[in-house]
């Protein structure tokens, strides 16, 4: 079975609804297992981090970057650095904000690179813009980009940007499960 963590930060709702998405696709792929866990409660988590066979990244885009939580944890993770704890696990990221921009891109960088500190193999966004669903309507190859104005998070993200997450966790889980094949 695969194993399957999504960490993430949600100021306000839409983060974790993205989240759910995803934990929602990876789990569609049969033998795989996802785990939410908000970064709030992380230290209760890094067996479980070091346990799964992969981690998606998700941070809401707060002024160009991920969030001041999100960072901390991205700092807090040192350790497992040091240890080469999340070495060879597969990786991908999402983030989400207020505009169609909004410089998302930047977070999906600094996602990235942060997995590739960590010497993970980043997975990213396989799924062709403006097909019929609207799915990556955003356009980002390098994760989901997700957008949500200043509504409660059951009106937005729409569902074009949930079904983007969510064929994202079924991308990361296929992937997951054969990468597990191989190594």
């Amino acid at each position: 079975m695969s194993q399957i963590a999504i960490v993430y930060h949600s100021g306000f709702g839409h983060t974790k609804v993205v989240a759910e998405q995803v934990k929602a696709g990876a789990e569609s792929v049969p033998g795989t297992k996802a785990r939410l866990i908000s970064v709030e409660e992380v230290d209760a988590h890094w067996a479980d981090l070091e346990a799964a066979d992969a981690i998606v990244f998700g941070s809401p885009t707060y002024m160009g970057n991920v969030s001041g939580p999100f960072k901390t944890f991205m700092d807090a993770s040192s350790k497992a650095w040091f240890e080469q704890k999340w070495k060879d696990k597969l990786a991908a990221g999402f983030t989400i904000s207020g505009s169609p921009s909004g410089d998302k891109l930047n977070t999906l960088q600094s996602l990235m690179i942060f997995a590739m500190q960590h010497g993970m193999v980043w997975v990213g966004n396989a799924e062709m813009p403006y097909n019929e669903e609207g799915i990556n309507r955003l356009g980002s190859f390098s994760g989901v980009m997700a957008q949500a104005g200043q509504v409660a998070p059951e009106v937005e993200p729409n569902a074009a940007d949930r079904k983007s997450a969510e064929r994202l966790g079924h991308r990361l889980a296929t992937a997951t499960a054969r990468w597990a094949k191989v190594s």
